[in-house]
């Protein structure tokens, strides 16, 4: 059998008992819950489920980033990006 080792983590006691409770449902322990997901992420080398920010700026930010990719216009310099602000800001058009 491996060597075992302690972890200790903190968590908002509400989230804590939230948490032991959905995995009595489940038949397990939090530590049994945690340490499958600890097999996972080494397993995958991944978190196994999606992580997002609630974040609006950053959404519009990729959606940005998306855009320019689909269009083009990713590799932009510094100087053709400032020159296109200049112009909308003008109301000058191509």
């Amino acid at each position: 059998m491996s060597q075992m080792s302690t972890y200790s983590i903190r968590m908002d006691s509400g989230l804590k008992k939230a948490f032991d409770s959905i995995c009595e449902d489940f038949g397990m322990s939090s530590t049994t819950a945690i340490n499958i997901f600890a097999k996972a992420v080494v397993r995958e080398r991944r978190i196994p489920f999606e992580i997002k920010s609630e974040n609006k700026g950053v959404e519009a930010l990729n959606a940005l980033r998306l855009s320019a990719k689909r269009n083009g216009l990713q590799d932009m310099s510094l100087d053709e990006i400032n020159e296109e602000i200049r112009q909308a800001r003008e109301g000058i058009s191509d």
